[in-house]
């Protein structure tokens, strides 16, 4: 029950900044997330693949 409490209260307070600034602030954030989310992904995924190539070559 207290986890549904912090939840709500949590999603309370998200969805009520977004609903309260402009719609222009929230496209910005919105973009800046994703772009940080994709250069992760690409440098988790360069990392994976470089350490692959790396091992196969070492024996």
């Amino acid at each position: 029950m207290l986890f549904l409490v912090a939840a709500l209260m949590l999603m309370g307070i998200l969805l009520g900044t977004a609903a309260h600034v402009p719609a222009t602030v929230t496209l910005v954030g919105t973009a800046a997330i994703a772009v940080w989310l994709m250069v992760f992904a690409v440098r988790e995924w360069a990392g994976r693949h470089h350490r692959a190539g790396r091992q196969g070559g070492s024996s």
